[in-house]
This record gives C-alpha cells, structure tokens and sequence, in this order.
C-alpha cells in the first residue's frame, strides 16, 4: 500500500467510526466500498468485517446500558446462522455480480420501508425480526453490509432510535466476527498483509473516530439520527450496487 492509499483508508475509517457514533451504524457500509478497491472483493471485506466488530465494541462501551438484549437475541441469532454458509459461498462465488445484486435488493427494501414508514402502521413481529436477521446476515457475509437491512426493520417497525443504535452494535460484533471467523477457517490466506504499525493506526482511527462522534452526538437529536441512519443505509446500498456494477463492466 502506497503512503497516498494508506492516508485515504485511515481518513476513511475516522470518517466511517464518526458516521457509526452519530447514527449507530455507517462503519462498514462508508468504509467496504473503499477497502475492497484497494485489497479486492474477498480479502477487503474479512477486513471490514474485522475492523466493524472492533469499531462496534468501542462503541458498546458507551452505550451498552440501552442495548435491548432480547431484540439482539432475536436478531442475531439467525444472521450468525446465515452468516456462516453464505461466507463460505461468498468465497466460492464472484464478488462483482453478488455486490451488484445484494446492493439494488437493499436500495429497493429501503425505498419500500420508507414508503411504509410514512403510513399509520408499524410492522413488527417474530416473523419479520428473524427475516431481518436472516438477511443482514447474508448481505453481512456476501458483501460486507448488515446495516442497510436492520435498517429496514428499525423505519417499519418504528424502533426507538438511541435502543436501535446500542442494540445493534454487539449485533455487528456479532456477525462480523462470525463471518470473519469463518472465511478465516475456509481459505486463511485471503487476510491482508499489513505491517504492525499499519494495524494500530488502523484501529487509532477507530479511536479518533468515536472520540469526535461523541462530540458531536451531543448536538444531534433522535430524529436527525433517524435521518442519518436512512442516508447512510441508502449510501452503503448504492455503493455496494455501484461498485459490483463497475467490476463486471
């Protein structure tokens, strides 16, 4: 990695770690699309999923006494099950059409929860928590986003926004380092090689990140956070769609 790329991928990841303080989420949608350029599909997503379960834990220290640990139970307990064979499939597949249809599903199940969201209804229960589970679990380990759809279920079912932003980060520990754990086991040999200094700068930004999204978390309300979770869900979309589109192209 050249000094030009390793100074744009730590600047992205403070960006992406201040985006996740703020909103509760945002890390590996902002940062996957940056790091699979540089390392390719497979090794740039075991490192996003490596580096969003760091970035998630940092954040659980601040806000764990508002995670709902029944709803992360609920949630989680699916996306691992899916996480696991669709990591290995992941590797045995193409990244670039997988990305591209991973991404229009997502950019399409977000403009219809949008929809839903401006009506009287809140659509919740077992059936749709586990389908929100299963999913991110499977766009988690096929491309590196499990936000967009938690986001999904978060408009329909109109959760409460500062328990949604503490929930789901055990929840990305969670599926992160499942995912990661096993395209680790499958083929070892699709890990990065970064230099030790390389690796704590990497996860210093983490730090530097959280440390100004603290700051500015306390000028942001729950409705601007609603707002900011939705744009950056459509962001991680439309990159995902966008950069599977230009590698088959």
């Amino acid at each position: 990695m050249t000094p030009l790329l390793l100074a744009l991928t730590l600047a992205t990841i403070v960006v992406s770690a201040l985006a996740q303080r703020v909103a509760g989420l945002g890390f590996a949608m902002l940062l996957a699309p940056f790091l699979v350029l540089i390392f390719g599909p497979h090794s740039g997503i075991l490192l996003v999923n490596l580096l969003g379960a760091v970035s998630a834990g940092v954040m659980f220290i601040r806000v764990r006494s508002y995670v709902d640990w029944g709803m992360y139970l609920r949630l989680a307990i699916p996306a691992v099950a899916m996480s696991v064979p669709f990591s290995v499939l992941a590797l045995a597949l193409p990244a670039a059409p997988l990305e591209a249809g991973v991404g229009f599903l997502l950019l399409l199940a977000l403009a219809i929860s949008v929809v839903l969201h401006r009506g009287p209804r809140t659509i919740d229960g077992p059936g749709v928590r586990t389908t929100a589970g299963l999913t991110s679990g499977i766009t988690n380990a096929l491309a590196g986003v499990g936000g967009p759809t938690v986001s999904v279920y978060a408009v329909i079912s109109r959760w409460d926004q500062r328990k949604f932003a503490a929930t789901v980060q055990p929840y990305f520990m969670t599926i992160g380092l499942a995912a990661m754990a096993t395209k680790s086991a499958v083929d070892p040999g699709e890990w990065p090689v970064l230099s030790g200094w390389t690796w704590v700068a990497m996860f210093g930004m983490i730090l530097l990140g959280m440390y100004a999204g603290e700051r500015v978390a306390r000028f942001i309300d729950d409705r601007t956070a609603r707002a900011a979770v939705i744009i950056i869900a459509f962001l991680g979309a439309a990159s995902t769609m966008a950069k599977g589109l230009i590698n088959l192209m």
